[in-house]
């Protein structure tokens, strides 16, 4: 049974997926996550993973963003200690219930 709500189209969707993949044919492009999207919880889920491994978040930015050695001073002013900031706040929301809505189409109101 799918619901005849709005979510009744992501439903679908993934229904179609699911039976292309279980009957071995080629499996409908994903559509739900623009590829920037998709990159950014990729980087969500490694800074979540090295905060909770002990990573300091300069560590962090040096695998994420590929940072070099940065002074103290430079780094309380940097972007990217700012982005990393970002992605582990965005993260604990993601980890505490927001991928729900993260796995869901945006609709028109």
């Amino acid at each position: 049974m799918v619901p005849l709500g709005i979510t009744g189209f992501d439903r679908l969707e993934a229904i179609s997926r699911l039976l292309a993949a279980l009957h071995g044919r080629a499996v409908p492009p994903d559509r739900r996550l623009t590829r920037q999207q998709r990159a950014r919880a990729r980087r969500m889920l490694q800074a979540f993973d090295g905060a909770r491994d002990g990573a300091t978040q300069l560590e962090i930015a040096q695998v994420i963003f590929r940072v070099g050695r940065i002074s103290r001073d430079d780094w309380q002013v940097s972007s990217t200690r700012h982005a990393v900031m970002s992605l582990l706040r965005d993260a604990r929301a993601m980890i505490a219930g927001g991928y729900r809505k993260l796995l869901r189409h945006r609709h028109r109101r």
